[in-house]
């Protein structure tokens, strides 16, 4: 059961440690419904070749087929890395109700580059997106992206 958002947290941070483990960016996510876990992901593009297979759309896409609905309105989304816009028009997309993530990406987030997606009032859903710091998020990707950079 996940009860707070560092369980949240905790859950998505072991999807995002499968991704390292892969030479993925480690960015893992989880979907949660009414306390339980429906559906999981981690970045899969390098391994699939696939750019949209995002820990965020492959964890929406795995809660879709388990609820069997593509209305996630009760869920909340927990992400390791605050989402780019294609993920968070994914949630937005999914009618998700919340998305809570533990590292800011100023590089490429989207509410850090100014995405307002979720207060667009010509959107059909909007959804409460907030920053729930994790020390461990930042840091899992900290040392990822040094590894590369000492092995060029």
């Amino acid at each position: 059961m996940i009860e707070s958002d560092q369980a949240g947290m905790l859950s998505a941070l072991s999807q995002a440690q499968i991704a390292g483990s892969q030479d993925e960016v480690p960015v893992g996510a989880v979907v949660v419904h009414a306390g339980r876990v429906v559906g999981v992901g981690y970045n899969q593009r390098e391994q699939t070749k696939n750019p949209v297979a995002h820990a965020e759309v492959l964890a929406i896409q795995q809660a879709s087929r388990f609820l069997s609905s593509w209305r996630l309105v009760d869920c909340t989304l927990y992400s390791t890395l605050e989402p780019c816009p294609m993920c968070l028009a994914a949630c937005q997309q999914a009618r998700v109700q919340e998305v809570v993530f533990g590292a800011l990406d100023p590089k490429g987030g989207a509410l850090s580059l100014g995405y307002r997606l979720n207060e667009d009032l010509r959107t059909h859903h909007r959804f409460l997106a907030r920053y729930y710091e994790t020390p461990a998020c930042s840091q899992i990707l900290k040392e990822f992206f040094e590894k590369k950079r000492n092995s060029k």
